[in-house]
């Protein structure tokens, strides 16, 4: 592999101007928008140019014209949204954005894109497409609003806030609804899935805000999705469903360190306890109007409501999450998947002579047949009898039979997972670099993938591994911020094991002088829940406002946050990314362990013992590499401008007394280092 790092220093303008000639036209005129005199610097208040962001356009920009794959770190602060925008707007290619979140999704297309665009005065059309659950259905609204669901006043008081907002939007995004909890139990009732979708059947398939987007972004030239948009087409590529997104010539992937771990969902097949008790209640509620369907499908519907509802019981003897021969060594555990398969079967054999007389019990009827058949498939049962396949490639939903299931391989891992009322049946491949390596060799479109948190030491073989990416171009495009002046690394000496029963307690006693130098404004990361609220609970009456992760939202923890001046924010793993809070209100950051992944995943663990089993070292391979990542990712939220000041404070002293440990600290920005307690303090004395 072919590494060029990219030096945040100016480059001499005699080298530059000799080097310009060589690159394609696309990167010239990507440096040149970005430089000190380019229109981005003329329109945008604030815009400063930076040597490191033009070097990273230009790389974006030779990827598209050779229609290549580039894997691109770009340290925090280089302004990479832009600098990939700028030769995506430029190239006048089809060009998808893929970002990690919806979140970032709206931010990349609400503020991010217009501004590059109207800065360039480009005339391209740009569109923004989620998947099917962010989308009111106006065929779901319709039913619900003829039943009586609600369990509480506040979700009818909300219910009624969408029946308005279903009146006037024209997008029908629900993420215009402010006010609506992103997990309201009312979505399910408002929105479709590929399952339950009528498809060109529904009575409103004219007014379908799915499909006015899809077609929309059909007719754009960039369309900005997420990861799981993204994924989601390809695995239905995979099995032939036809593409949502057609005639691409260039994908850019935002935060791609995110895409192995969720293509390993999406190329693997699930089924859980909500989507069969909303079969079990759609069932009965499309047979309304049809003569003698209620009193056929209300009692197989109640048996598998309640078959759901009694192997969740049943697995409360279990750990929270294990592997299939865990779940399968518990009897009580079997016989409940036993009578959950034969309420399927029932279910599916009172809605054969149901099917023709609407579209919703003909769907009905292809759910109870394809769940029935993930479960078979879970547990490696023949489950025969079911229809052949027939799909909408519009809307990617079967029409005549199950869906088609992604394939079977003996590398696939059969796992379950518990949560306080639901549980989740899952097979998961080891390796998706193939179906990922096959998708974009068809693809035949330029590839971008990148993020702040990519390379472990200055590498990229862990990732581009995982991609299925042979030989990619690789760029490092360091930050560029004044690490020696903007930012300390604080090591407390004297920390136990984090092993120690009184780890947390100790790490609380050794931040405790930071916190009271700074005033607070600090972000406390943790490797688990547990440990959260340890700390929390020692914490908890100091001068400053605690706000912990689970006692609010999240975006109301971070708001809070902000608006504080002086808190503190305590958070789990989940919390790495997405925490960005430029400015003092955030000054500090406190690690407490290095973030290995958890032990009881069985996914993790079939990896680990892959590699075993090919020759290599699980640990130095595997375990390390994904912990110096999400590690990364964590140190990333201190300094987020180039006016912020902070102290990290990394406590692992494992970081120190172990060999492994300058793997971790090779791989992070440059920050001057201490062990002393008074050089954090004194980082703070001029504030």
């Amino acid at each position: 592999m072919n590494l060029s790092r990219s030096i945040a220093a100016p480059v001499d303008d005699a080298l530059q101007a000799a080097a310009a000639p060589c690159e394609p036209a696309l990167a010239r005129d990507s440096r040149q928008a970005l430089s000190a005199d380019g229109p981005l610097a003329a329109v945008l208040p604030g815009f400063r140019p930076r040597q490191a962001q033009q070097d990273f356009a230009a790389a974006v920009a030779s990827a598209f014209e050779d229609r290549a794959v580039l894997l691109a770190e770009a340290g925090t602060g280089t302004g990479k949204t832009f600098a990939y925008l700028v030769p995506a707007l430029l190239s006048g290619r089809k060009t998808i954005i893929s970002t990690g979140t919806r979140a970032l999704q709206d931010q990349l297309y609400h503020r991010d894109l217009p501004r590059v665009r109207d800065a360039l005065g480009t005339g391209l059309r740009t569109s923004l497409l989620k998947g099917r659950a962010n989308y009111l259905c106006r065929h779901r609204l319709e039913r619900a609003r003829g039943e009586n669901r609600f369990q509480t006043p506040v979700q009818a008081d909300h219910f009624q806030r969408i029946v308005a907002w279903g009146g006037r939007t024209r997008m029908g995004d629900l993420a215009e609804l402010e006010s609506l909890p992103e997990d309201s139990p009312l979505l399910p009732l408002v929105t479709s899935t590929a399952d339950n979708c009528l498809g060109s059947e529904c009575p409103f398939w004219g007014e379908c805000f799915v499909v006015q987007a899809r077609q929309r972004a059909q007719e754009a030239d960039v369309v900005v999705v997420n990861h799981h948009l993204l994924l989601a087409d390809l695995a239905l590529k995979q099995e032939g469903f036809g593409e949502i997104l057609p005639g691409a010539e260039a994908f850019v992937v935002d935060e791609a360190h995110q895409l192995p771990e969720l293509a390993a969902q999406f190329f693997g097949e699930g089924l859980s306890a909500r989507p069969l008790v909303e079969l079990a209640r759609d069932a009965v509620s499309e047979s309304h109007g049809v003569n003698g369907a209620l009193a056929a499908l209300q009692e197989p519907a109640r048996a598998l409501e309640q078959g759901t509802r009694l192997l969740r019981a049943a697995m409360d003897v279990l750990p929270a999450r294990g592997t299939r021969q865990q779940l399968l060594a518990a009897p009580e555990v079997v016989e409940s998947l036993d009578a959950l398969g034969s309420a399927l079967l029932a279910l599916a054999d009172a809605l054969v002579p149901l099917a023709d007389a609407a579209p919703g019990l003909e769907a009905c009827l292809l759910r109870a047949r394809d769940q029935r058949g993930r479960l078979g498939r879970w547990r490696d049962l023949d489950v025969a009898g079911d229809a052949d396949v027939d799909v909408d490639v519009d809307t990617g939903s079967a029409t005549g039979g199950a869906r088609v299931p992604p394939p079977v391989s003996d590398d696939d891992v059969r796992w379950y997972e518990l949560s306080p009322r639901g549980f989740r049946l899952q097979r998961t491949p080891l390796d998706v670099s193939g179906p990922l390596r096959t998708h974009r060799e068809r693809s035949r479109a330029a590839w971008a993938f990148t993020s702040a948190t990519l390379a472990v030491e200055g590498r990229f073989d862990h990732l581009s591994t995982r991609l299925g990416l042979d030989d990619p171009r690789l760029l490092i495009v360091p930050s560029p911020f004044d690490w020696a002046s903007q930012a300390l690394a604080y090591l407390p000496p004297d920390l136990p094991e984090p092993s120690s029963r009184d780890y947390t307690a100790a790490i609380a006693a050794a931040v405790r002088p930071v916190l009271e130098a700074s005033g607070g404004r600090a972000f406390l990361l943790f490797a688990s829940h547990r440990a959260l609220r340890e700390a929390a609970e020692v914490l908890r009456g100091g001068p400053w406002p605690l706000f912990v992760q689970g006692e609010a939202p999240r975006h109301v923890l971070l708001q809070r946050f902000r608006e504080s001046g002086n808190g503190v924010l305590l958070g789990a793993a989940s919390f790495r990314e997405g925490v960005d809070v430029a400015g003092g209100a955030l000054s500090v950051v406190v690690i407490d362990k290095l973030p290995f992944a958890s032990p009881d995943d069985p996914v993790f663990e079939a990896r680990l013992e892959a590699i075993r089993r090919a020759g290599g070292n699980p640990f130095r391979d595997e375990q390390v590499p994904q912990a110096v990542i999400a590690l990364k990712q964590g140190v990333g939220r201190l300094i987020r401008s180039e006016t912020d000041r902070g102290v990290l404070v990394l406590c692992d002293p494992r970081l120190l007394g172990k060999g492994y440990g300058r793997r971790f600290l090779d791989s992070l920005p440059p920050f001057p280092r201490t062990r002393d307690v008074a050089d954090a303090v004194a980082f703070f004395a001029g504030d």
